[in-house]
């Protein structure tokens, strides 16, 4: 039986991970994981594709704010919530003010502490209110910004596993993809996405690219932070920059006059 290409089985991965489509995985190996670690940024642009057409038609029957409140749940479904469950569980770990192996232990915790509990309320009502005000522009114009958010959110998954980041634990998701991705795929996502994120905001071109690009700023940040606490990434951490990028960005790219 032929191998499968990695590109396709990185593709088929990329899907795995980031969506509940119905895609059988394919070949798992660390050249297919940078595959799909590349190929993140066209998955989240996808979904966000599927998210405004959820926004855009509830919007057209119900308030803003309830448009905006149930698109981010189906967001929550077409990922199985666990960017946001990585989110709970990397805040409360940097909450602890603790570092390495015993931080990591919090990360393996099945509960949910105080810090990670503020973090999914704050994020959620940051994404629903965003979502609100982003309904109530042009089609056009709300979906480039669901999917410039959306793909940002998954760019800064692609500079987390670029070469030179490492692997917090030597198992896990965060062991498959830590630096696997070469230094193309980034610039390219990054210019991808900031092309797209033009549209989002009528009569301002420059503020979606804007909005995305401190967006990923504050990731690398984040990510050289976590770093430093952690000794490197985890799949916790990955779902962590999902989540934090595409509220950023959502944030940045609502704000009007």
């Amino acid at each position: 039986m032929a191998t499968e290409p990695t590109l396709v089985a990185g593709a088929r991965l990329a899907l795995t991970t980031f969506t509940t489509l119905p895609v059988r995985a394919g070949r798992i190996d660390r050249p297919v994981a940078g595959a799909a670690m590349a190929l993140a940024p066209a998955v989240g642009a996808l979904l966000g594709g599927l998210l405004a057409g959820v926004l855009l038609l509830l919007a057209a029957a119900a308030p803003p704010l309830l448009a905006g409140g149930v698109t981010v749940g189906a967001a929550a479904l077409l990922t199985r919530g666990l960017h946001l469950d990585g989110l709970a569980d990397t805040v409360d770990a940097l909450g602890s003010y603790r570092s390495g192996p015993a931080a990591l232990e919090i990360m393996k915790k099945p509960d949910v502490g105080p810090f990670g509990v503020v973090a999914l309320v704050v994020i959620l009502l940051v994404q629903a209110a965003a979502l609100a005000e982003l309904a109530g522009r042009s089609w056009p114009a709300c979906l480039a910004a669901v999917v410039a958010a959306t793909a940002a959110g998954r760019l800064g998954v692609t500079l987390a596993c670029r070469r030179g980041v490492p692997a917090a634990r030597p198992d896990g998701l965060g062991a498959l993809v830590a630096g696997t991705v070469g230094p193309v795929a980034p610039a390219v996502g990054a210019v991808g996405v900031a092309l797209v994120a033009v549209a989002a905001v009528p009569g301002r071109p420059w503020q979606g690219p804007l909005a995305v690009g401190v967006a990923v700023a504050v990731a690398v940040a984040l990510l050289t932070h976590v770093v430093r606490r952690l000794g490197g990434i985890t799949g916790d951490v990955l779902g962590a920059t999902v989540e934090v990028v595409t509220t950023l960005a959502y944030l940045g790219l609502a704000l009007s006059d």
